[in-house]
Protein backbone atom coordinates (compact mmCIF):
# COMPACT_ATOMS: atom_id res chain seq x y z
CA UNK A 1 0.00 0.00 0.00
CA UNK A 2 1.38 3.12 -1.13
CA UNK A 3 2.07 6.09 1.50
CA UNK A 4 -0.78 8.31 2.55
CA UNK A 5 -0.38 11.66 4.52
CA UNK A 6 -2.30 13.61 7.03
CA UNK A 7 -2.87 17.19 5.43
CA UNK A 8 -3.83 20.23 6.50
CA UNK A 9 -5.42 23.23 4.28
CA UNK A 10 -4.42 26.58 6.24
CA UNK A 11 -7.00 29.03 5.34
CA UNK A 12 -9.39 26.42 3.55
CA UNK A 13 -12.45 28.83 2.82
CA UNK A 14 -10.97 31.32 0.71
CA UNK A 15 -10.48 31.09 -3.21
CA UNK A 16 -7.34 29.25 -3.20
CA UNK A 17 -7.80 27.13 0.13
CA UNK A 18 -11.04 25.66 -1.97
CA UNK A 19 -8.87 25.25 -5.48
CA UNK A 20 -6.67 23.16 -2.93
CA UNK A 21 -9.25 21.04 -1.63
CA UNK A 22 -10.50 20.37 -5.00
CA UNK A 23 -6.83 19.91 -6.91
CA UNK A 24 -6.07 17.12 -3.92
CA UNK A 25 -9.22 15.40 -4.95
CA UNK A 26 -8.85 15.58 -8.96
CA UNK A 27 -4.98 14.85 -8.84
CA UNK A 28 -5.58 11.76 -6.27
CA UNK A 29 -2.45 13.01 -3.94
CA UNK A 30 -2.47 10.23 -1.34
CA UNK A 31 -4.16 12.03 1.55
CA UNK A 32 -4.82 9.93 4.67
CA UNK A 33 -6.12 12.22 6.82
CA UNK A 34 -7.67 16.20 5.76
CA UNK A 35 -8.17 18.78 8.42
CA UNK A 36 -9.42 22.34 6.97
CA UNK A 37 -8.24 24.92 9.30
CA UNK A 38 -9.65 28.58 8.85
CA UNK A 39 -10.32 31.48 11.41
CA UNK A 40 -12.89 31.16 14.06
CA UNK A 41 -15.82 32.79 12.36
CA UNK A 42 -15.74 30.37 9.80
CA UNK A 43 -15.04 27.33 12.29
CA UNK A 44 -18.24 24.95 11.76
CA UNK A 45 -18.59 25.54 8.36
CA UNK A 46 -18.70 22.45 6.19
CA UNK A 47 -16.46 21.61 2.88
CA UNK A 48 -16.48 18.28 0.72
CA UNK A 49 -13.73 16.44 -0.41
CA UNK A 50 -14.09 13.12 -1.87
CA UNK A 51 -18.09 12.97 -1.43
CA UNK A 52 -17.74 13.32 2.54
CA UNK A 53 -18.03 16.62 4.72
CA UNK A 54 -15.31 18.05 6.84
CA UNK A 55 -16.52 20.29 9.45
CA UNK A 56 -13.53 23.71 9.08
CA UNK A 57 -11.65 23.82 12.54
CA UNK A 58 -10.28 27.12 14.16
CA UNK A 59 -6.51 26.79 13.43
CA UNK A 60 -6.07 27.29 17.20
CA UNK A 61 -7.79 23.70 17.60
CA UNK A 62 -5.21 21.87 15.60
CA UNK A 63 -2.21 19.71 16.54
CA UNK A 64 0.10 20.02 14.00
CA UNK A 65 2.12 16.94 16.09
CA UNK A 66 -0.91 14.82 14.10
CA UNK A 67 -0.19 16.50 10.67
CA UNK A 68 2.52 15.61 7.86
CA UNK A 69 1.51 18.44 5.19
CA UNK A 70 0.29 22.53 5.59
CA UNK A 71 -1.21 23.81 2.30
CA UNK A 72 -0.83 27.84 3.86
CA UNK A 73 -2.99 30.25 2.04
CA UNK A 74 -3.98 32.36 4.89
CA UNK A 75 -2.14 35.57 4.76
CA UNK A 76 1.27 36.40 6.09
CA UNK A 77 0.60 37.28 9.93
CA UNK A 78 -1.27 33.92 10.42
CA UNK A 79 1.77 32.43 8.53
CA UNK A 80 4.22 33.94 9.98
CA UNK A 81 2.75 32.92 13.52
CA UNK A 82 1.59 29.45 12.78
CA UNK A 83 3.96 27.77 9.99
CA UNK A 84 7.27 27.80 12.16
CA UNK A 85 4.99 26.05 15.04
CA UNK A 86 3.69 23.80 12.00
CA UNK A 87 7.57 23.06 11.17
CA UNK A 88 8.44 22.95 14.86
CA UNK A 89 6.17 20.33 15.51
CA UNK A 90 7.22 18.28 12.63
CA UNK A 91 4.85 19.17 9.56
CA UNK A 92 6.39 20.63 6.18
CA UNK A 93 4.61 23.99 5.17
CA UNK A 94 4.16 25.00 1.71
CA UNK A 95 3.36 28.58 2.23
CA UNK A 96 1.29 30.72 -0.25
CA UNK A 97 1.97 33.84 1.52
CA UNK A 98 4.76 36.04 1.57
CA UNK A 99 6.03 35.78 4.61
CA UNK A 100 9.05 33.79 3.66
CA UNK A 101 9.59 33.88 0.46
CA UNK A 102 12.80 36.12 1.07
CA UNK A 103 14.54 33.99 3.84
CA UNK A 104 17.50 32.85 2.68
CA UNK A 105 16.78 29.27 4.44
CA UNK A 106 13.33 28.85 2.89
CA UNK A 107 13.47 27.52 -0.71
CA UNK A 108 11.08 29.56 -3.08
CA UNK A 109 9.97 26.82 -5.17
CA UNK A 110 8.55 26.32 -9.28
CA UNK A 111 8.37 22.71 -9.69
CA UNK A 112 9.04 23.24 -13.49
CA UNK A 113 11.87 25.89 -12.79
CA UNK A 114 13.64 24.53 -9.70
CA UNK A 115 12.10 21.69 -8.42
CA UNK A 116 15.62 20.54 -6.51
CA UNK A 117 15.51 23.73 -4.26
CA UNK A 118 12.38 22.02 -2.43
CA UNK A 119 14.67 19.40 -1.28
CA UNK A 120 16.49 21.49 0.88
CA UNK A 121 13.61 22.80 2.75
CA UNK A 122 13.94 23.04 6.41
CA UNK A 123 10.24 22.57 7.35
CA UNK A 124 9.21 25.30 5.56
CA UNK A 125 8.45 25.79 1.47
CA UNK A 126 7.48 29.39 0.07
CA UNK A 127 4.92 29.12 -2.93
CA UNK A 128 6.10 32.29 -4.79
CA UNK A 129 3.93 35.87 -6.22
CA UNK A 130 1.75 34.21 -8.67
CA UNK A 131 2.70 36.62 -11.27
CA UNK A 132 6.09 35.28 -10.79
CA UNK A 133 5.02 32.05 -11.21
CA UNK A 134 3.34 32.82 -14.14
CA UNK A 135 6.74 34.22 -15.98
CA UNK A 136 9.11 31.71 -14.55
CA UNK A 137 7.39 29.01 -15.92
CA UNK A 138 7.04 30.65 -19.58
CA UNK A 139 10.83 32.13 -19.70
CA UNK A 140 12.21 29.57 -17.48
CA UNK A 141 13.41 27.33 -20.95
CA UNK A 142 14.32 29.93 -23.06
CA UNK A 143 16.86 30.83 -19.72
CA UNK A 144 18.05 27.60 -19.90
CA UNK A 145 18.89 28.09 -23.58
CA UNK A 146 20.11 31.77 -24.29
CA UNK A 147 20.85 33.51 -20.45
CA UNK A 148 18.35 36.10 -20.05
CA UNK A 149 20.22 39.30 -18.87
CA UNK A 150 17.42 41.65 -18.94
CA UNK A 151 13.16 41.32 -17.88
CA UNK A 152 10.86 44.21 -18.39
CA UNK A 153 6.90 42.91 -17.35
CA UNK A 154 3.98 44.70 -17.40
CA UNK A 155 1.07 42.71 -15.58
CA UNK A 156 -2.59 42.62 -16.06
CA UNK A 157 -4.12 41.24 -12.84
CA UNK A 158 -7.44 40.44 -12.17
CA UNK A 159 -9.69 40.85 -8.77
CA UNK A 160 -8.76 37.15 -8.32
CA UNK A 161 -5.18 38.19 -7.00
CA UNK A 162 -7.10 39.62 -4.17
CA UNK A 163 -9.65 37.01 -2.90
CA UNK A 164 -13.16 35.80 -3.75
CA UNK A 165 -14.20 38.75 -1.80
CA UNK A 166 -12.80 41.07 -4.30
CA UNK A 167 -13.90 39.39 -7.37
CA UNK A 168 -17.42 39.47 -6.30
CA UNK A 169 -17.02 43.03 -5.76
CA UNK A 170 -16.13 43.53 -8.95
CA UNK A 171 -19.71 42.22 -9.94
CA UNK A 172 -20.95 44.46 -7.74
CA UNK A 173 -19.19 47.40 -9.04
CA UNK A 174 -20.43 46.75 -12.52
CA UNK A 175 -24.14 45.99 -11.48
CA UNK A 176 -23.81 49.47 -9.73
CA UNK A 177 -22.19 51.63 -12.68
CA UNK A 178 -24.80 50.26 -14.83
CA UNK A 179 -27.53 51.14 -12.98
CA UNK A 180 -26.11 54.85 -12.52
CA UNK A 181 -25.33 53.98 -8.75
CA UNK A 182 -22.10 54.48 -6.61
CA UNK A 183 -20.17 51.03 -6.83
CA UNK A 184 -18.70 49.79 -3.51
CA UNK A 185 -15.10 49.90 -2.90
CA UNK A 186 -14.28 47.60 -0.39
CA UNK A 187 -11.43 45.23 -1.48
CA UNK A 188 -10.14 47.71 -3.82
CA UNK A 189 -9.08 51.79 -3.07
CA UNK A 190 -11.12 52.61 -6.54
CA UNK A 191 -13.55 50.69 -8.13
CA UNK A 192 -12.14 48.22 -10.56
CA UNK A 193 -15.29 47.37 -13.10
CA UNK A 194 -14.56 49.75 -16.30
CA UNK A 195 -11.46 50.91 -14.76
CA UNK A 196 -7.87 49.56 -14.19
CA UNK A 197 -5.08 51.22 -11.80
CA UNK A 198 -1.53 50.27 -11.08
CA UNK A 199 -1.52 47.86 -8.60
CA UNK A 200 -2.73 49.09 -4.62
CA UNK A 201 0.44 47.41 -2.64
CA UNK A 202 2.62 50.06 -0.92
CA UNK A 203 5.03 52.42 -2.95
CA UNK A 204 8.91 52.09 -1.84
CA UNK A 205 11.42 55.11 -2.57
CA UNK A 206 11.83 54.46 -5.78
CA UNK A 207 8.44 54.21 -6.87
CA UNK A 208 7.70 50.89 -7.05
CA UNK A 209 4.77 48.84 -5.13
CA UNK A 210 5.64 45.81 -3.18
CA UNK A 211 4.21 43.40 -6.27
CA UNK A 212 6.41 44.88 -8.72
CA UNK A 213 9.31 44.24 -6.13
CA UNK A 214 8.01 40.93 -5.35
CA UNK A 215 8.88 40.31 -8.98
CA UNK A 216 12.14 41.75 -9.19
CA UNK A 217 13.43 39.54 -6.31
CA UNK A 218 11.51 36.29 -6.53
CA UNK A 219 12.71 35.98 -9.72
CA UNK A 220 16.32 36.76 -9.33
CA UNK A 221 16.19 33.60 -5.92
CA UNK A 222 14.44 31.53 -7.92
CA UNK A 223 16.11 31.56 -11.37
CA UNK A 224 19.76 31.38 -9.18
CA UNK A 225 20.82 34.98 -10.39
CA UNK A 226 21.38 37.61 -7.93
CA UNK A 227 22.18 40.45 -10.22
CA UNK A 228 19.54 39.71 -13.13
CA UNK A 229 17.94 43.07 -14.07
CA UNK A 230 14.50 42.93 -13.57
CA UNK A 231 11.49 45.89 -14.07
CA UNK A 232 7.72 45.24 -13.51
CA UNK A 233 5.06 47.76 -13.97
CA UNK A 234 1.69 45.69 -11.90
CA UNK A 235 -1.66 46.84 -12.95
CA UNK A 236 -5.01 45.89 -11.87
CA UNK A 237 -7.51 45.16 -14.38
CA UNK A 238 -11.35 44.49 -14.67
CA UNK A 239 -10.85 40.70 -15.03
CA UNK A 240 -12.42 38.02 -12.72
CA UNK A 241 -9.82 35.29 -13.22
CA UNK A 242 -6.47 34.86 -14.43
CA UNK A 243 -3.84 37.51 -15.02
CA UNK A 244 -1.89 38.60 -17.85
CA UNK A 245 1.47 39.86 -18.87
CA UNK A 246 3.67 41.25 -21.81
CA UNK A 247 7.11 40.59 -21.12
CA UNK A 248 10.09 41.83 -22.93
CA UNK A 249 13.14 39.71 -22.83
CA UNK A 250 16.88 40.96 -23.24
CA UNK A 251 19.45 37.77 -24.04
CA UNK A 252 22.69 37.48 -23.56
CA UNK A 253 23.15 36.28 -27.61
CA UNK A 254 20.17 36.29 -30.45
CA UNK A 255 17.71 33.41 -29.87
CA UNK A 256 15.31 33.31 -32.81
CA UNK A 257 11.59 33.41 -32.52
CA UNK A 258 11.17 29.84 -34.17
CA UNK A 259 13.60 28.43 -31.78
CA UNK A 260 11.53 29.88 -28.78
CA UNK A 261 8.56 28.60 -29.57
CA UNK A 262 10.26 24.97 -30.07
CA UNK A 263 11.46 25.44 -26.11
CA UNK A 264 8.10 27.08 -25.27
CA UNK A 265 5.91 24.04 -26.87
CA UNK A 266 8.36 21.41 -25.61
CA UNK A 267 8.24 23.34 -21.92
CA UNK A 268 5.90 21.42 -19.32
CA UNK A 269 3.30 23.63 -18.12
CA UNK A 270 2.99 25.55 -21.26
CA UNK A 271 0.59 25.88 -24.01
CA UNK A 272 1.12 27.87 -26.56
CA UNK A 273 -1.94 29.32 -28.35
CA UNK A 274 -0.92 31.94 -31.68
CA UNK A 275 -3.14 32.24 -34.80
CA UNK A 276 -1.68 35.10 -36.28
CA UNK A 277 -3.77 35.43 -38.91
CA UNK A 278 -7.41 35.47 -36.85
CA UNK A 279 -4.50 37.62 -34.11
CA UNK A 280 -5.45 35.24 -31.55
CA UNK A 281 -3.42 35.00 -28.71
CA UNK A 282 -3.98 34.04 -24.71
CA UNK A 283 -6.68 35.59 -23.44
CA UNK A 284 -7.90 34.96 -19.33
CA UNK A 285 -10.84 33.99 -20.11
CA UNK A 286 -9.85 30.87 -21.70
CA UNK A 287 -6.79 30.70 -19.17
CA UNK A 288 -9.21 29.98 -15.98
CA UNK A 289 -9.57 27.21 -14.71
CA UNK A 290 -6.50 25.42 -16.67
CA UNK A 291 -3.98 24.52 -15.54
CA UNK A 292 -1.55 25.25 -18.34
CA UNK A 293 0.10 28.87 -18.55
CA UNK A 294 -0.97 30.22 -22.14
CA UNK A 295 2.04 31.63 -23.86
CA UNK A 296 1.78 33.36 -27.09
CA UNK A 297 2.64 36.16 -29.61
CA UNK A 298 6.04 35.40 -29.73
CA UNK A 299 8.21 37.89 -31.61
CA UNK A 300 11.21 39.77 -32.18
CA UNK A 301 12.10 43.31 -30.61
CA UNK A 302 12.28 46.00 -33.14
CA UNK A 303 14.19 47.77 -30.73
CA UNK A 304 17.32 45.18 -30.02
CA UNK A 305 18.42 42.53 -31.57
CA UNK A 306 18.87 40.30 -28.59
CA UNK A 307 15.37 40.72 -27.98
CA UNK A 308 12.22 38.94 -28.23
CA UNK A 309 8.29 39.67 -26.87
CA UNK A 310 5.67 37.34 -25.83
CA UNK A 311 2.56 37.63 -24.01
CA UNK A 312 0.72 35.04 -21.64
CA UNK A 313 -2.03 34.42 -19.43
CA UNK A 314 -2.20 31.87 -16.40
CA UNK A 315 -4.93 31.23 -13.89
CA UNK A 316 -3.86 33.33 -10.96
CA UNK A 317 -5.44 30.55 -8.55
CA UNK A 318 -4.64 27.33 -10.04
CA UNK A 319 -1.01 27.74 -11.11
CA UNK A 320 -0.61 31.25 -9.69
CA UNK A 321 -1.27 29.79 -6.09
CA UNK A 322 -2.80 26.36 -5.46
CA UNK A 323 -1.43 24.21 -8.21
CA UNK A 324 2.25 24.93 -7.25
CA UNK A 325 1.24 24.52 -4.08
CA UNK A 326 0.14 21.32 -4.67
CA UNK A 327 2.71 19.92 -7.73
CA UNK A 328 5.36 20.87 -4.66
CA UNK A 329 3.48 18.84 -2.86
CA UNK A 330 3.35 15.96 -5.03
CA UNK A 331 7.22 16.68 -5.94
CA UNK A 332 7.73 16.30 -2.09
CA UNK A 333 5.62 12.52 -1.94
CA UNK A 334 8.08 11.67 -5.25
CA UNK A 335 11.27 12.13 -3.43
CA UNK A 336 10.42 10.89 -0.04
CA UNK A 337 11.35 14.29 1.25
CA UNK A 338 8.08 14.94 3.57
CA UNK A 339 9.04 14.09 7.53
CA UNK A 340 9.06 10.51 8.35
CA UNK A 341 5.62 10.54 10.06
CA UNK A 342 3.87 9.66 6.74
CA UNK A 343 1.45 6.78 7.36
CA UNK A 344 1.28 3.68 5.91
Amino acid sequence: MPEAYRVAIMGATGAVGTELLELLEKRNFPVQELSLLASPRSAGKELAFRGKPIKVKAISDVNFADIDLVLASAGGSISKEWAPKAAAAGAVVVDNSSAFRMEPSVPLVVPEVNPEAALRHQGIIANPNCTTILMSVALWPLHQQQPIERIVVSTYQSASGAGARAMEEVKQQAQAILEGKEPPTNSFPYPLAFNLFPHNSPLNEQGYCQEEMKMVNETRKIFGVSNLRVSATCVRVPVLRAHSEAINVEFAQPLAVDTALELLQAAPGIKVVEDWQANYFPMPMEASGQDDVLVGRVRRDLSHENGLELWLSGDQIRKGAALNAVQIAELLVSKQALMSKALV
